[in-house]
């Protein structure tokens, strides 16, 4: 494995925990519906749990409401009951026998507070899976220096690139939060 590989490997893992932050942000509520905020919504249906994409298709028909109708109908008092118990989520779907509606209720000042609170944990984990990252990279370009395949000067010249990387997806990442910070405390 020579410095190349190194940077390759590196950018790779830390793109890969970007996305998973961008993807985190989708669950993140704003108080707007968006029918991503249930991707994690896991229903018993079948005998195993599944993604509730699997067993229904998902819609936002106004501002402040998801729908959700289910592809077989036994699968219908499930999907209710994955939804309600999320407690991530804190939403009470009602169903009408033939499709489940999912109100998003009004958020108030505490609770935009305890989603922002949220969302910097988010950051937070992912700045932790990036570090992690960077220790690795760092530790096998200490191992090729040590094997001699690496000079003293390509190890400074890799450590300064990862460097340069992290800061740069930090603060894609610190905007990318501060955005959505905005779209939670904006009434």
């Amino acid at each position: 494995m020579d410095e190349n590989q190194l940077t390759k490997d590196f950018e790779e893992k830390s793109l890969k925990a970007k996305s998973h932050f961008i993807e985190d942000l989708k669950k993140i509520r704003t108080g707007r519906a968006h029918s991503s905020m249930l991707d994690g919504v896991l229903v018993e249906a079948y005998g195993s749990k599944m993604p509730i994409i699997q067993v229904a298709t998902i819609s936002v028909p106004e501002a402040q409401l998801i729908q959700v109708t289910p592809f077989d109908p036994a699968t219908l008092q499930a999907i209710v009951t994955a939804i309600r118990d999320n407690q991530s989520l804190g939403l009470n779907p009602t169903d009408d026998g033939r499709v489940v509606r999912v109100p998003i209720p009004a958020l108030n000042q505490e609770r935009r507070q305890q989603i922002v609170k949220q969302l910097y944990e988010k950051v937070e984990e992912t700045m932790i899976a990036m570090r992690n990252n960077r220790h690795e990279a760092l530790k096998a370009a200490e191992k090729l220096k040590s094997d001699k395949t690496m000079s003293e000067d390509d190890l400074k010249r890799f450590g300064k690139k990862v460097d340069e990387l992290m800061a740069s997806l930090k603060a894609e990442i610190d905007m990318l939060a501060k955005s959505k910070e905005e779209d939670i405390v904006t009434v």
